[in-house]
C-alpha cells in the first residue's frame, strides 16, 4: 500500500461523476492496490475524510482494515475488536447510517475521537451464503446528511471488494496447499522427478538433490536424459508408453537391472517407478527413484554387524565358559547327561545345588542347546528383588499402578517370549507371586500389574535354589502344587568337595585365565600348593575356588603359583550360610577332617574349627557395624547375604550381642 502524502482537491461530484471517478480508479488493480485505491477514491467521490476496507477474523470477535485513507493519505492499518464500535452492526449483517453525535453514541471507541469523527457509514462485504466477511466503511468529522446516496455507492462496491477477499483468500489457500505439497515432497526419502512430455524436468525434490548430487535450481529445466543410461531411458520410455495406454502407473524395469547417473558422472543401480497425471490441460510424468546401492551397503553394513555381534557372542562364551564345563568327574559327567537329555524338551527344569557350584552354568547349557537358543535367555536372580517389586519385575506394571509407576514397564516374562527365563533363588519368591507364577506355569498368561488385559506367552521356565523346598512346603512358605510344576525335572548339581578330580583341572584354567587377564607367566602349580587346594572343602564351591586362584595369582611374583593355608582360612571366613549348611549337613567324614585340618592353621595363637571361624567373623562384623543386619553398611550387605539368611545364621551359631569372648 502506498505511505506517500497525497494531496488532492475535494470536489463535489455528481452522483454518476463519483460512481465513473471509482470505477476508473480501482478497475485496473487488483490484491492491496485494488484496496488502497477503492478506498482512496470513495473517499474523495463522497467528500468525506476516512474511509476504509476491512475483513472479518475468524472467530468474528476482530476485524483488521486492508487500506485506510483518512485525511488526503493512507494511514497504517489496524486491528481491533468489533464489540462496541459503530461497525459491530455492520459486521453481524446490516447496513448503518449514524449522521451525527457519533462520539456520543458509541463512547466505549477511544478511536473516533482520534479522528474527530462526527457521523459514520458502513455496509456488509456478503459472500455467496450471504455470510458477512468484512465491511466497507466512510467517517467525516461534519454531519454526514445525504445517507442514501452514500449508502447505494457503497454497496455497489462492497459486492467488488467481498470479490477480492474471496480471490485472495483462495490465493492463500493455493500456496498453502502448494507449500504443504512441497514439504512432503521435500522430506521423502525417495527421489520424485517430474518431466513433461519433452522430457524437461519440472520438479526435483531434496532426495533428488542427494540422490544425484545436483541441486534442484541446476537440474530444473534440463532433459531427463542428463540423468539416465541407455537402457534406463529405453526403460523408461517403455513404461511412458504403458501408462500412456493404461491411464496407470507402471514398474520401469529392464533384464539384468537399472542404473542411472549422477551429476558427476558416476553410475549406480536404481529401481523405479513411473506415473502420469494431467495438470491444467499438461501431461506430466513423476519418476520415483531409489538408490539401491545405498541399500546394498546398508545391507552390507548389517551383515557386518551381526557377524561382529557373533563374533562377541563367542568372546562373552569363552570368558564366562558358558557352553562347557570343565572337569571330568563322573558327577559332572552325569550332569552333563542329564543336561542333553532335557535340553531339547519344553519342560520346566529345577536345578539344586550349594551356593557356587554353577547352577547357572547349567541353565545356560541347557538354554543354548535347546530349540529356543536363537531367542533370548532372560535371567532374574529372585533374592536381588526387594520383595514389593518381584511382581512387577516379573510381570511388568501399568502406568499409575503404585507410586512411583511413571510409565508402563515390560516384564521379564514378555521379555523371555519365545525363549527362556531362569529364576535364581526360586525359593526366595513371597507366596502372593508364586500363585501368579503358577498360573504362568498352567495356563501361559497372565495380566501385568495394575492392568486388566490378558498377556499370552510361549516361555520355557528354569529355577534354581540352594535351599531346601520340601522344609519350605512343610513350614507353608512355599507352594507344593508350584514346586511340582517347577520340578518336572530336577537336576541336583554335585559340590566341589564331592568331585575332587575336577580341582587341578579347575586350577589349571582358572590359572591360565587370570594370569592372561592380569599380565602374569605363571607357569607352574606346584605339588603341595594343588594337594593344599584338594584337601580344602570349597564351602563356597567353583565361585570360591576362583576367587581364591585369581587372588593367588595376583600375589604370585614368580612362575609358580603360590597359595598359603591362611589364604584359604581367610576365605573360609566369608563363606555364606547355604554353603555351610550343605557342608554341615552332607560332608562325609573324611571331608570333615580334609577342612578341619585345613581350617586349623593357628590364627592369632588359637586352633579354630571351620565353624568356629565362622562363628568368630559374623561377631566381629556385627560389632564392627554396630550391630546393623540389614541395609547400606549393614553386616548383610558386606557378607553379601540376604538378611534372612544372617538373621537364621546367628540364631543357629548362637550369637548374642554384648558377648566378648569366644569358645
Amino acid at each position: 500500500m502506498p505511505s506517500e502524502q497525497i494531496t488532492t482537491e475535494l470536489v463535489l461530484l455528481p452522483e454518476d461523476a463519483a460512481l465513473r471517478a471509482i470505477v476508473e480508479g480501482v478497475e485496473a488493480e487488483t490484491g492491496e492496490r485494488f484496496f488502497a485505491s477503492l478506498v482512496r477514491h470513495l473517499a474523495l467521490a463522497l467528500r468525506c475524510q476516512h474511509a476504509f476496507v476491512s475483513e472479518l477474523s475468524q472467530d468474528r470477535l476482530r476485524f483488521r482494515t486492508r487500506a485506510v485513507w483518512g485525511r488526503g493519505r493512507f494511514l497504517d492499518n489496524f486491528e481491533i475488536p468489533v464489540t462496541g464500535t459503530p461497525c459491530e452492526a455492520v459486521l453481524n449483517g446490516h447496513i448503518s447510517h449514524h449522521r451525527e453525535r457519533l462520539q456520543q453514541m458509541f463512547p466505549q471507541d477511544t478511536g473516533l475521537a482520534t479522528w474527530s469523527a462526527e457521523s459514520y457509514c458502513g455496509v456488509p462485504l456478503l459472500d455467496s451464503s450471504n455470510r458477512v466477511v468484512g465491511h466497507l466503511a466512510i467517517f467525516d468529522d461534519k454531519p454526514m446528511l445525504d445517507g442514501p446516496r452514500g449508502v447505494a455507492i457503497m454497496r455497489i462496491f462492497a459486492a467488488r471488494a467481498r470479490a477480492e477477499i474471496e480471490r485472495l483468500r483462495a490465493e492463500a489457500a493455493v500456496r498453502e496447499d502448494e507449500e504443504r505439497l512441497a514439504g512432503i515432497l521435500g522430506s521423502a526419502m525417495d527421489a520424485i522427478v517430474t518431466f513433461d512430455a519433452s522430457g524437461t524436468i519440472e520438479l526435483f525434490n531434496g532426495a533428488a538433490e542427494k540422490v544425484f548430487r545436483c541441486r534442484a535450481r541446476e537440474a530444473i529445466g534440463l532433459p531427463l536424459d542428463k540423468f539416465l543410461t541407455g537402457r534406463f531411458r529405453k526403460a523408461v520410455d517403455e513404461s511412458i508408453g504403458a501408462t500412456d495406454s493404461k491411464q496407470a502407473g507402471a514398474y520401469v524395469w529392464a533384464q539384468g537391472g537399472l542404473s542411472a547417473n549422477r551429476a558427476d558422472g558416476e553410475e549406480f543401480a536404481v529401481e523405479a517407478t513411473l506415473s502420469r497425471a494431467q495438470v491444467r490441460g499438461r501431461t506430466l510424468y513423476t519418476l520415483i527413484l531409489r538408490d539401491i546401492e545405498e541399500r546394498r551397503r546398508a545391507e552390507q553394513e548389517l551383515r557386518q554387524l551381526s557377524l561382529q555381534n557373533e563374533y562377541l557372542r563367542e568372546e562373552i562364551k569363552a570368558e564366562h565358559n558358558f557352553d562347557k564345563f570343565v572337569g571330568r568327574s563322573r558327577a559332572l559327567a552325569k550332569v552333563l547327561d542329564e543336561v542333553r537329555l532335557v535340553a531339547d524338551t519344553d519342560s520346566s527344569v529345577l536345578i539344586l545345588g550349594e551356593t557356587g557350584v554353577g547352577k547357572e552354568l547349567v541353565a545356560r547349557a541347557i538354554h543354548s542347546n535347546s530349540r529356543r537358543k536363537q531367542r533370548p535367555l532372560i535371567k532374574v536372580n529372585c533374592a536381588a528383588l526387594p520383595t514389593g517389586l518381584i511382581e512387577s519385575e516379573l510381570f511388568g506394571h501399568e502406568k499409575g499402578a503404585f507410586t512411583g509407576a511413571s510409565e508402563r514397564r515390560i516384564g521379564r516374562f514378555e521379555l523371555a517370549n519365545g525363549g527362556t527365563i531362569f529364576l535364581d533363588e526360586i525359593g526366595d519368591v513371597p507366596p502372593e507371586v508364586q500363585v501368579k507364577l503358577l498360573r504362568v506355569l498352567q495356563e501361559r498368561e497372565f495380566e501385568r500389574l495394575g492392568g486388566h488385559a490378558t498377556i499370552r506367552v510361549d516361555v520355557r521356565v528354569i529355577t534354581a535354589t540352594n535351599r531346601d523346598l520340601s522344609k519350605a512346603i512343610e513350614q507353608g512358605a512355599f507352594r507344593s502344587d508350584l514346586y511340582y510344576r517347577l520340578s518336572v525335572f530336577p537336576l541336583r548339581v554335585t559340590p566341589l568337595r564331592e568331585r575332587p578330580e575336577d580341582i587341578p583341572l579347575l586350577v589349571h584354567y582358572f590359572v591360565g585365565r587370570y594370569a592372561t587377564r592380569i599380565g602374569r607367566k605363571i607357569s607352574h602349580v606346584p605339588d603341595e600348593t594343588m594337594e593344599r587346594l584338594i584337601s580344602y572343602a570349597w564351602p563356597g564351591n567353583v565361585r570360591e575356588l576362583e576367587n581364591v586362584i585369581e587372588r593367588a595369582v595376583i600375589l604370585s611374583p614368580g612362575s609358580d603359583l603360590e597359595i598359603s593355608g591362611e589364604a584359604l582360612a581367610t576365605a573360609a571366613k566369608t563363606v555364606n550360610k547355604s554353603a555351610n549348611d550343605r557342608c554341615e549337613e552332607h560332608q562325609s567324614d573324611r571331608q570333615h577332617h580334609a577342612a578341619r585340618d585345613t581350617a586349623s592353621q593357628p590364627v592369632d595363637g588359637s586352633s579354630l574349627t571351620l565353624k568356629e571361624m565362622e562363628r568368630r567373623h559374623i561377631t566381629e562384623l556385627l560389632k564392627r557395624t554396630g550391630w546393623k543386619i540389614d541395609g547400606p553398611g549393614g553386616a548383610a550387605r558386606l557378607l553379601e547375604l540376604n538378611p534372612s539368611t544372617l538373621r537364621s545364621r546367628i540364631k543357629k551359631l548362637g550369637i548374642r550381642r554384648g558377648e566378648q569372648d569366644f569358645p
